[in-house]
């Protein structure tokens, strides 16, 4: 997760310029942008078998018509994925996924950093009336209990402020499980990835229908 374990950037297509018109009472795809680091962009996987190509085969085998983009870059902190919010959440975004803050955690960044740059994403998405997903992360035992209660303590603090959904911990059920992680512990292997979009699927699906009553058309 950290630049000097994931140094590979992984980055998705933009939305195309034009929409293509659609027959009456037909509506256009979802689009969805996963703003992450590593976990997003699919550190150590195949194209195929990164987060956002299987959450965008889970969503389709629904029939749900929706768009994932990955914009996740693979070392990103949370101060990082502000920098470049703008340009990586296009005009035409319905929704967005943000998986930020592990690698703060892993670095020891000071957690009011961390909130500050999450809060000002959330802040910036809410004005663009865009349905937002808050992933959370926890904090590694090793930083101490003051250090974890104030870090863990910003994903549900923020979605209750700008009334996102919040998906508590973005590793859940992988975290902690040999057999679910890459050799460096830390990063899910495709097993794991399977793991991950099982169980954020169903909060997905809630923000593609808020997606939806934010942009009928």
């Amino acid at each position: 997760m950290g630049r000097q374990i994931a140094i590979v950037a992984v980055f998705g297509a933009s939305f195309g310029i034009a929409a293509q018109a659609q027959p009456a009472g037909v509506r256009s795809p979802v689009k969805i942008v996963a703003l992450g680091d590593s976990l997003t962009a699919g550190y150590g996987l195949s194209a195929k078998d990164g987060f956002v190509p299987r959450l965008q085969a889970a969503v389709t085998a629904k029939g749900i018509a929706a768009e994932v983009v990955n914009a996740g870059v693979s070392g990103d902190t949370s101060s990082d994925g502000l920098a470049r919010l703008d340009w990586s959440v296009p005009q035409g975004t319905a929704a967005v996924i943000v998986e930020l803050g592990a690698n703060d955690m892993l670095r020891g960044i000071k957690p009011q950093i961390t909130r500050d740059a999450l809060d000002a994403i959330l802040k910036r998405l809410s004005t663009r009336h865009i349905a937002v997903l808050l992933s959370g992360m926890r904090a590694a035992p090793n930083l101490g209990a003051d250090y974890g209660k104030a870090f863990e303590a910003i994903y549900p603090d923020l979605a209750a402020k700008y009334g996102a959904l919040l998906y508590p911990f973005f590793l859940d059920g992988v975290a902690g499980n040999l057999k679910l992680v890459q050799p460096d512990g830390l990063h899910p292997n495709p097993s794991g990835v399977g793991v991950i979009v099982e169980r954020i699927l169903p909060k997905v699906e809630e923000l593609i229908t808020r997606a939806q009553a934010l942009h009928p058309s």
